[in-house]
């Protein structure tokens, strides 16, 4: 790659990390569910009269918003909002690879082989870490929501694959549209119509902030600068780079918000950053093809975005605003 794309890749990565600073200020002002629906209704106006047309199908954009705009950032904000540090949750959110990995491994039947099995583990273990921490110190409750969260994200990965969107800035603009309203609703219900007004009259300059943030900078900055560097360069190159996510998200955390970061959780960044690389960049094994007739003709293969993709590196669509 080339240093300035090196340079980009690792700016959009510290803008994911930062990410969770900025949401832990948001919290401060909104509610998690109104944050979240804020966000994706920033996202996706105006910039949804922008990228065209959506290049899928509707029921991949409802079933990707859904699953990843709904259920994912709902739990991530809540989580949050339950006391889930924002460094801890940078770190624990990337679980997704893993998750990815196993629910296509169920619905893509694709085999992850030993070392991808290896990876797993390890992650995992990393989990495990991270639970004893912060099991020690913190509320499980936002804890579980966040490994929830993680959770959502790998099924919203395995969709989003199955959809093979051919523009990913567009994708996410279009699942962005889904969102806004059932996260007004569930807001509405959970967290009141008194404490939803309160945070729309009390908007400052630093809760606008904070949304023009989540949404444009993750979003449209974040996802136009690294579909541009994967439609430039292999998968294999740009993937490592979100790795760096949980780096800065912890750092800043650290930094800016005087998170402490403990032995234990050291421990847990290492095993579960490690487990993710193996389990996100080891190629899966391709399913086995069918058995040919002994005296039939051989069969025609059909090459689909899915089997095409089952021995290429696996690139799970970064989440804009979860990362």
């Amino acid at each position: 790659m080339r240093p300035l794309h090196i340079a980009l890749a690792v700016l959009v990565a510290a803008v994911w990390g930062f990410n969770f600073v900025v949401i832990e200020f948001g919290l401060g002002s909104f509610p998690p569910l109104l944050l979240s629906a804020l966000r994706f209704l920033v996202a996706a106006l105006p910039a949804v009269f922008f990228v065209g047309r959506p290049k899928v199908a509707w029921k991949w954009i409802v079933a990707v918003g859904v699953v990843l705009g709904i259920a994912k950032f709902g739990l991530l904000f809540t989580g949050m909002a339950n006391g889930m540090p924002a460094g801890l949750s940078s770190l624990v959110l990337q679980a997704q690879a893993v998750f990815t990995a196993v629910f296509a491994a169920v619905v893509l039947r694709e085999r992850p082989g030993r070392l991808r099995i290896a990876g797993m583990t390890v992650a995992f273990a990393g989990i495990a870490v991270a639970a004893v921490d912060e099991g020690a110190s913190g509320p499980v409750l936002g804890f579980t929501m966040v490994i929830a969260a993680a959770a959502c994200w790998g099924v919203s990965n395995v969709l989003t694959r199955k959809a093979s969107p051919p523009d990913a800035l567009n994708f996410m603009v279009w699942v962005s549209v889904v969102p806004v309203l059932p996260l007004a609703g569930l807001s509405l219900l959970i967290e009141g119509p008194e404490r939803d007004l309160a945070a729309l009259r009390g908007l400052d300059w630093s809760g606008v902030g904070v949304i023009v943030y989540l949404a444009w900078i993750t979003t449209v900055f974040g996802f136009g600068a690294w579909g541009f560097l994967l439609r430039t360069y292999p998968a294999s190159s740009v993937a490592p780079f979100s790795l760096l996510v949980p780096v800065f998200g912890m750092s800043s955390a650290a930094l800016v918000l005087g998170e402490d970061v403990s032995g234990l959780r050291w421990v847990a960044a290492v095993l579960l950053v490690g487990g993710v690389a193996v389990t996100s960049l080891v190629p899966s094994k391709p399913r086995a093809a069918a058995p040919r007739p002994a005296d039939g003709p051989e069969p025609a293969v059909e090459v689909t975005p899915d089997a095409a993709s089952d021995a290429a590196v696996e690139v799970p669509l970064p989440a804009a605003g979860g990362r």
